[in-house]
């Protein structure tokens, strides 16, 4: 069974509160909850609580103000969803902290194991509590947010919470790619240097290691 809730325009808490009521009419034998919100904060507060109840949640961008959550909800839950969780949660991402991946995959050796973690990494960056402000993607990184990549649905639930993501539009060319985007918007190594300088803190993984530095200081430190 699906249902749909329609929260567009609705301050917090009150899309969380009308998804928590259908969620409770469906515990019983299961289905999905479909919730159309207007912003990030509201697309955060709802993965928060679909994941607090241990529920697959699925998050995109529809359009500009238009965000899509899908909570997959469990049949036989009988438990009332803790009161608490109505609350609003101030903005989960960290200001000025920019991610770089210039490669599909992660690390030196075999690149099916890199492409793997590659995809664990993204996939573990949505279950952070704090999220970076931007991810920047250039060189092979822009594959990953490209048609049938196996990071898409991770980095467009990372897009509907508010992350920007930003691929070079040099590099999609290059590849044949420009046409085939699914995530995020088409940038210039112009604004990936500017997010760079501008950021407070930049995680940068770039061929086969792994960089983090502070914009305030000269040299990164590398991470092996």
């Amino acid at each position: 069974m699906k249902k749909t809730v329609d929260a567009m325009g609705d301050a917090c808490p009150i899309p969380v509160v009308k998804t928590k009521k259908v969620i409770e009419e469906l515990k019983a034998l299961g289905g999905t909850v479909e919730t159309f919100v207007d912003n990030e904060i509201a697309v955060q507060n709802l993965t928060k609580l679909g994941k607090s109840c241990g529920y697959s949640v699925l998050s995109e961008k529809l359009e500009e103000k238009k965000f899509r959550v899908e909570i997959q909800v469990a049949a036989g839950e009988e438990e009332q969803i803790q009161e608490q969780e109505s609350s609003c949660i101030p903005d989960m991402r960290r200001k000025n902290t920019v991610v770089v991946i210039s490669s599909q995959c992660m690390g030196e050796g075999d690149p099916e194991l890199g492409a793997a973690l590659m995809k664990s990494y993204i996939y573990a960056l949505t279950q952070q509590e704090q999220l970076p402000s931007a991810i920047l993607f250039y060189n092979g990184g822009v594959k990953l947010v490209c048609e049938d990549a196996p990071t898409l649905e991770d980095l467009k639930s990372l897009e509907a919470q508010g992350v920007e993501l930003l691929a070079c539009g040099t590099c999609l060319n290059f590849y044949g790619l420009s046409e085939k985007l699914q995530a995020g918007s088409v940038t210039n190594m112009y604004v990936i240097a500017e997010k760079m300088s501008q950021a407070a803190l930049v995680k940068a993984l770039c061929g086969t290691d792994f960089f983090h530095y502070n914009s305030s200081h000269v040299h990164g430190k590398k991470v092996r």
